[in-house]
């Protein structure tokens, strides 16, 4: 896959590193931080992208040119946003109220141009199956510590792998950003050319 402008990640997220990798783009990373808090009121969608286009507005005050990708993923259940817990006792807490049930996973991202400011945005969601897990699995998978940067408190491509049943939509896009609709977004903006 060619790419005929320069991109960049608005993200230190490995995750979303690798699946830009895995498709062949060359990219740079300008790591963005922003609030994260929810505003009153706001969806979980609302929230995801505002998210996403905060992070790439605030990457663009560092780069001169080139298509940036802010993005942001949130995990939902019962209209509740559970983002990244703060300790041992959130991720417990988090995992027992997942555990048996479907729950949603939401990411938003912006494409934008750091030159004239034309963006691109898209929020996709998937929802995710957790088996019943016993308390055993909970704090045996805590111990890991892959809990504590996760939103929702787990990985789906990590360790956490074990606990998910299903996924209905995107599998990417529950691993941090929803490749097909980003690859549309970026032929859209005519960074890379469509698969021939």
């Amino acid at each position: 896959m060619q790419n005929e402008s320069r991109i960049i990640l608005a993200s230190s997220s490995p995750r979303r590193k690798a699946l830009l990798e895995k498709i062949g783009l060359s990219f740079d990373i300008c790591h963005s931080n922003i609030d994260e808090n929810i505003k009153k009121g706001e969806t979980p969608e609302e929230h995801c992208l505002r998210l996403a286009e905060e992070k790439a507005k605030e990457a663009a005050k560092n780069v001169k040119r080139g298509w940036i990708i802010g993005a942001d993923t949130i995990v939902f259940i019962d209209n509740r946003i559970l983002g990244k817990p703060s300790g041992i006792k959130e991720a417990r807490e988090m995992l027992n109220l997942l555990k048996g049930r479907h729950h949603k996973v939401c990411t938003a991202f912006c494409l934008l141009n750091a030159v004239t400011g034309n963006k691109i945005k898209r929020v996709v969601e998937s929802r995710v199956k957790v088996k019943n897990l016993t308390d055993k699995e909970i704090e045996d998978y805590i111990k890991t510590s892959e809990p504590f940067d996760k939103a929702g408190a787990y990985a789906v491509q990590g360790i956490g792998s074990f606990m998910v049943e299903e996924i209905e939509g995107s599998y990417t896009n529950v691993v941090g950003l929803p490749m097909e609709e980003l690859e549309e977004a970026l032929e859209q903006a005519g960074i890379i050319g469509k698969p021939r």
